[in-house]
């Protein structure tokens, strides 16, 4: 048995944390791209500001660091091999035959549960991903239940009390 890298230990640690899945979306010469993503999170809330973290390689990435704006849309349970088409799928093909209508000439995914079109306020450079924190100018909620990524799996998340 081989030892571990760093990197399969670290990817392993992380495994246990449950993650939301979300597809950041743009428009790149004019065609929609976008990329599966779990690290986004809310980082403000006066003002309101989010974070998603793109792969330096990214051509979302590449996309919007030209037009300064992005997607973010939160998958639901059943959205499994959306998340699979948008994580591995060849990048030309990822939209072909998704459902999705451009808000702040945006593409915006149909049925999913949340979704955010996003202004860049701030990029950083982290490791082999650049942090982008956006300032929503526009979202939509859903009633559906959201996609979780644990352990190198997909679950859904059960209809938990709520705590207000």
């Amino acid at each position: 048995m081989r030892p571990q890298s760093v990197q399969e230990e670290f990817r392993s640690f992380m495994s246990h944390w449950p993650t939301g899945v979300t597809v950041v979306t743009s428009v790149d010469d004019g065609q929609p791209v976008g990329c599966t993503v779990n690290a986004m999170m809310s980082v403000s809330l006066a003002p309101p500001l989010l974070v998603v973290a793109l792969d330096r390689a990214s051509r979302t990435l590449a996309a919007v660091e030209r037009r300064e704006v992005f997607g973010v849309n939160v998958l639901a349970a059943d959205q499994r091999e959306l998340c699979r088409r948008f994580a591995a799928g060849p990048a030309r093909d990822r939209f072909a035959g998704v459902g999705h209508h451009l808000r702040h000439g945006v593409p915006v995914l149909s049925d999913v549960v949340a979704a955010a079109v996003c202004r860049v306020r701030q990029r950083m450079a982290c490791g082999d991903h650049v942090l982008l924190v956006g300032l929503p100018v526009w979202h939509q909620v859903g009633d559906g239940t959201p996609l979780l990524f644990h352990r190198r799996g997909y679950h859904g998340l059960d209809r938990a009390e709520e705590t207000r």
